[in-house]
């Protein structure tokens, strides 16, 4: 049943069941080459935030709903680095330690209650357009420009920094048996 009416026009409300997950194919673990060109349109681009559904990273059949920075495209897939009102601020180091990195871009539309935000850089989520519900607003150029760069400082865990690409399960088998 329909619960909302947007851009995007109505849509069932993701549940997070394993369902609505259930084909989700991982992070993006790719590089990015982010391209800002918000364009309020309707349409999800680079450097807008939109509400969707996200795929929690311990258990990709279950998720939350929460505001998300769209970075780019993969196929089928909007790209996108989750928001968070929360103060990571106060914990960093035990972020860090965990591999996960924060940027603060302030308070904008996406957020009802006009809490400051922060992206987290490390992590690229694959987000079904389907699930897109709304454009929460625009990121200015100049947070955009931050949050990029954090994201170049801290790429996805599984990016092979020197060569900048995904590792394969072939890449790693190799590289153990050259290490023999």
């Amino acid at each position: 049943m329909p619960w909302c009416a947007t851009a995007y026009g109505c849509r069932p409300r993701p549940l997070g069941s394993v369902g609505a997950m259930a084909s989700y194919p991982g992070d993006y673990d790719g590089p990015l080459d982010p391209d800002y060109a918000p364009e309020v349109d309707g349409e999800p681009d680079p450097g807008e935030v939109v509400w969707a559904h996200v795929a929690y990273e311990d258990d990709p059949t279950r998720g939350k709903d929460r505001p998300v920075l769209v970075v780019g495209r993969d196929g089928r897939w909007v790209l996108g680095m989750q928001l968070t009102s929360k103060d990571h601020d106060r914990d960093a180091q035990q972020e860090q330690r965990a591999s996960r990195f924060w940027v603060d871009v302030g308070s904008g539309g996406w957020d009802a209650k006009g809490r400051p935000s922060e992206v987290r850089v490390n992590r690229v989520v694959r987000i079904d357009p389907a699930t897109i519900r709304r454009e929460g607003a625009v990121l200015d150029r100049a947070r955009w420009d931050e949050v990029v760069a954090a994201h170049a400082a801290h790429p996805h865990p599984q990016v092979d920094r020197a060569v900048t690409r995904r590792r394969s399960p072939l890449d790693r088998l190799v590289n153990m048996f050259r290490k023999r």
